[in-house]
């Protein structure tokens, strides 16, 4: 079976169909989707939602397809307990895409004036939100000087039949793509590929080096090579089982506003300049379904996508330098919270081990507050971290404020938007030469603890 979006919620309807909720009446994109959303997740239901019948659009539209472990791990075909593992492993083993000479993608097709973005069914969550948004648009850019593919997800605001606007993040790959081509006062050629299989997702928006084609990571965390064809008006290839492909150019040189808009932050971002994207083509497949991302006060979509893609490479990236570390949860507002757990060689240790956090890829965007603990505390386990900083940390000696570092422009606690100080919080238990506090008397577990934990465990899988 291909891998794409219909195919997937075909096999979770089949397979698990309590994980799908169908809404067979007509819904309004304006606030009512979100409305049912947030409702359902505040009552800690995370189904995939699909709305069948979208107010103003002929398209049906689908949320929330990696809303949970369980979706994730139903779609990485393992174990929830093995999510990241398996996560690791395909992004670590890449497969070049493969050329077809014709594409569903291209079944149906609206060119030049014949666009019109307005019919497509854009959901507007918020009442601040200046616009109707694409939010599980996945923006595909080739590298002007190298080729190479860069894949990212950019919120993209309605703001005509032909037009959008486009947040990028500075220091991103996308906006560097753009300052080059914007630098030859050149037009930036993309496509907008949106509903895809969520392993497509998962791949597409990985950290990986610039020098890497993001089509081969995909393919890697799809298991096999992503089926891609040429665009029709862009010199790009495109996914060929997307169930829509926008395709168009970032304009050099012309900025207008864009913004409010709802953001993962659970915060409004404000509106600024932002670079305009000119469509010249929508082409879809036979009743295409239309793919949304829900961002908002967490815990939403949004998050979920995110997690692996934070806690992953962080851990690998400081276990490289700090082999004491043993699990980092990074899952919290895409990481702006940062929480590591390691064993320590000497005093002052899981200072410098938070001090590395803040300079990995992922630390300078995002890790406004890094949290380490001991290594018998579980980062994932609130209520173990709360006890180790109730217990373990000193304000006296174990904050670190590191002034005027760089975080993402959209961190609401910014005076300067893309300037913060961070904090790095040490709730390990102190090892010489530290020989403050009182550590002498911990409870510890006895051996009867493992042997029930394995009774235990034996019981459920037998249940």
């Amino acid at each position: 079976m291909v891998k794409d979006l219909r195919s997937f919620i075909a096999q979770i309807e089949s397979k698990h169909p309590e994980e799908i909720a169908r809404v067979t009446k007509p819904i309004s994109p304006r606030y009512e989707i979100t409305a049912l959303l947030t409702h359902l997740e505040r009552s800690k239901r995370f189904p995939l939602l699909f709305c069948e019948k979208v107010n103003g659009s002929d398209a049906p539209v689908v949320i929330n397809v990696q809303v949970s472990r369980k979706l994730m791990a139903f779609a990485l075909d393992c174990r929830t307990d093995e999510l990241a593992a398996a996560f690791s492993a395909r992004q670590s083993q890449p497969i070049s895409p493969v050329e077809l000479s014709a594409a569903p993608v291209h079944v149906v097709v609206r060119l030049d004036e014949e666009v019109d973005l307005t019919r497509v069914p854009l959901l507007t969550h918020y009442d601040v939100n200046a616009a109707p948004y694409i939010t599980a648009g996945i923006v595909v850019a080739a590298d002007p000087d190298t080729g190479v593919r860069n894949t990212s997800y950019n919120r993209l605001m309605l703001a005509g039949k032909r037009e959008l606007r486009i947040f990028m993040a500075v220091g991103r790959h996308l906006w560097t793509l753009h300052n080059k081509a914007e630098g030859r006062g050149e037009p930036l050629p993309i496509a907008i590929v949106i509903g895809v299989h969520p392993l497509f997702s998962l791949g597409a928006q990985a950290f990986t080096p610039s020098t890497d084609d993001e089509y081969a990571v995909i393919g890697g965390m799809m298991g096999e090579p992503l089926r891609v064809a040429k665009a029709k008006t862009v010199p790009i290839l495109i996914p060929a089982d997307a169930e829509m492909v926008i395709e168009g150019r970032i304009l050099p040189h012309i900025r207008r506003e864009e913004g409010p808009f709802g953001e993962f932050t659970g915060h409004y971002s404000g509106g600024r300049n932002m670079t305009v994207i000119r469509i010249d083509r929508i082409s879809y497949r036979d009743d295409p379904i239309f793919e949304h991302l829900y961002l908002g006060m967490p815990w939403t979509e949004i998050d979920y996508l995110m997690a692996a893609n934070t806690c992953v490479p962080l851990y690998e990236q400081l276990k490289k330098d700090f082999p004491e570390v043993q699990a980092v949860n990074a899952m919290y507002t895409h990481g702006l919270v940062v929480i590591v757990s390691t064993k320590t060689r000497y005093g002052g240790f899981a200072k410098a081990v938070g001090m590395r956090v803040l300079t990995t890829p992922h630390g300078l965007g995002y890790a406004a507050t890094v949290i380490v603990v001991d290594d018998d505390v579980d980062p994932f386990n609130l209520p173990q971290v709360m006890w180790a900083l109730s217990t373990k940390m000193n304000p006296a000696g174990d904050l670190i404020q590191v002034p005027n570092m760089p975080v993402l422009a959209l961190a609401p606690q910014a005076d300067t938007p893309g300037i913060v100080d961070k904090l790095i919080i040490d709730a390990t238990t102190p090892i010489a030469p530290d020989h403050r506090g009182n550590y002498d008397t911990q409870v510890r577990d006895l051996p009867e603890m493992g042997e029930w934990l394995t009774r235990l465990q034996q019981l459920a899988a037998n249940r």
